[in-house]
């Protein structure tokens, strides 16, 4: 009997249509890749082959095991190509972040700017190991202030929050709980500045009486009385660092009058006053290196200049007149470690004065051993500049001018803030042109080279806050919203629209974000 064949299969249609002929699978590429290390530009290892399609949490695993390292720490790692100069385009990233595989990312860039061919450089970020979420939604609307709210400061911890007003009232909020703690009243003008020392003892203040006033943070009580000698109003408050005082940290103040002074917070006496700003001085900071180690103050004014000062006595050392308009705005790249002295990420609190010391210098010094400490200027011309004025190779003994680094350009209008990452590898200015510009302050190449705009408000930016993990960093603006950005992708992570008015004030710490303006509510934003 002969065998029969079955009859052939029925053709699947679709709508009539046959179905199409599955597509070939596509082959990826090889492509050589020499990881170096971003901060100074030195290969991890020799180069490797390796198929271009790997994602990226396949080569961070690569780049741990190609590290030769004695401890077996898993360090998260971020990855970019920077874009040859003749493949950029003005106000476009200058680099390819890596967020998914070098075939996805670099290969198939718009740019066209790299081919398999080509040995690829990666440059390999360390990451925090922790990492901070994202707010996405308003837990509490906080009312009490009468006038808009001026000033905004979480405490070392992030256990609480100091707002400032048009009230001329200063508000304690506990943060567990979400509820108003105290409430210091004694200023007689607006409340301009707030600052928590860095072991969270005493709280400073600054007004438009230009009173400057002491506080007990667990009572709400005022410690003495008022600090007078300012003949104008207070316009930025300044702590010495721990590392360099731990027992009694002195305090400094700036001035519309045009004056600095700092003042003993023990004894509430003024310890030296400095002249030589011939207008307002807008901000001061207290940096902890300098020449000796002692402590250097930095203050920028209206009349175009940035004074540099010994904060032992009050000795002049430099004057950078390098601006042409009025300076407004200053930045350390350790100013998160100064803020935050011996608080880090484990919530640990040490037990004396002396390990709080201790710890402090240690974070200091972790940051400044790999880049020395940075100052970054902006200013009413629309630029900014970036200096190392106590590095090594550029420090002038005698006190001359000291030339910046490097000047950046390419805000449209005034810079209304500029401020450091926790990591001392990035900083981003906020300018009247609603924009916010990323620059690389990390050491691998040029110092300050332009790295990404982030555009979305629609009014003038007038606050920055950067994430402890130095991912994220938080905007306020006239257009009354406050934006959360992802700077792996350099695009809106979370919006966060819920007041009336403009926001002028905001602060980030762990995982919550508060924000204050002219609708007189404070916001605590959280995941």
């Amino acid at each position: 009997m002969a065998t029969l064949l079955p009859p052939p299969k029925r053709p699947k249609l679709y709508h009539g249509v046959a179905e199409p002929e599955p597509e070939p699978l596509k082959v990826s590429p090889n492509v050589v890749v020499q990881f170096v290390n971003e901060h100074d530009g030195t290969p991890i290892a020799p180069a490797v082959n390796l198929p271009a399609n790997v994602a990226r949490e396949g080569l961070e695993v690569l780049v741990n095991q190609l590290r030769t390292k004695d401890d077996d720490e898993h360090v998260p790692f971020a990855f970019h190509v920077a874009l040859p100069e003749e493949a950029t385009t003005p106000n476009a990233p200058t680099r390819i972040v890596i967020s998914k595989s070098i075939e996805v990312d670099v290969l198939s860039h718009a740019s066209h700017a790299f081919s398999e061919e080509d040995v690829l450089v990666v440059r390999c970020a360390p990451q925090s190991v922790f990492k901070v979420r994202p707010a996405t939604r308003c837990s509490a609307t906080l009312s009490g202030h009468s006038s808009p709210i001026l000033c905004a400061s979480f405490s070392p911890t992030g256990n609480l929050l100091a707002t400032g007003s048009g009230d001329t009232h200063v508000r304690l909020w506990d943060l567990f709980t979400e509820t108003p703690s105290h409430t210091l009243a004694g200023h007689t003008g607006w409340v301009l500045c707030v600052e928590w020392d860095p072991l969270e003892r005493k709280l400073a203040s600054g007004g438009h009486d230009g009173h400057v006033r002491l506080w007990d943070p667990k009572t709400g009580k005022p410690l003495g009385d008022a600090m007078k000698g300012h003949s104008k109003w207070v316009t930025s408050l300044a702590w010495e660092p721990l590392h360099l005082n731990s027992s009694t940290p002195r305090l400094a103040s700036s001035s519309k009058d045009g004056t600095v002074r700092v003042w003993s917070t023990a004894t509430r006496k003024l310890e030296y006053a400095l002249g030589g700003h011939t207008a307002s001085v807008n901000v001061i900071k207290w940096a902890g290196g300098g020449l000796g180690g002692h402590g250097i103050l930095y203050t920028a004014s209206s009349d175009r200049t940035v004074r540099v000062w010994d904060a032992r006595g009050g000795k002049q050392l430099h004057i950078l007149k390098d601006h042409a308009h009025w300076v407004t705005t200053l930045a350390l790249n350790t100013d998160f470690v100064l803020r935050t002295g011996p608080f880090d990420h484990t919530g640990k609190r040490p037990s004396s004065d002396e390990e709080a010391q201790a710890l402090a210098l240690k974070r200091y010094t972790a940051l400044v051993s790999r880049t020395p400490e940075l100052l970054i200027s902006g200013s009413d011309d629309h630029t900014l500049f970036l200096w190392s004025l106590f590095a090594s190779s550029n420090a002038e003994p005698g006190g001359g001018k000291t030339k910046p680094l490097t000047r950046l350009t390419g805000h449209q209008r005034q810079v209304s803030h500029v401020a450091f990452s926790p990591d001392g590898r990035w900083a981003a200015s906020a300018g009247w042109d609603s924009a916010v510009r990323l620059w690389d302050c990390s050491g691998a190449g040029q110092l300050g080279k332009f790295v990404a705009t982030l555009r979305g408000h629609v009014g003038a930016v007038y606050r920055l806050a950067w994430s402890a993990d130095s991912r994220m960093l938080v905007s306020a603006s006239k257009d009354a919203t406050v934006k959360i950005w992802d700077l792996k992708t350099y695009k809106i992570k979370s919006d966060l629209p819920g007041h009336t008015d403009e926001v002028y004030c905001v602060d980030f710490v762990a995982d919550k974000v508060v924000s204050g303006g002219r609708d007189r509510t404070v916001k605590i934003w959280k995941n």
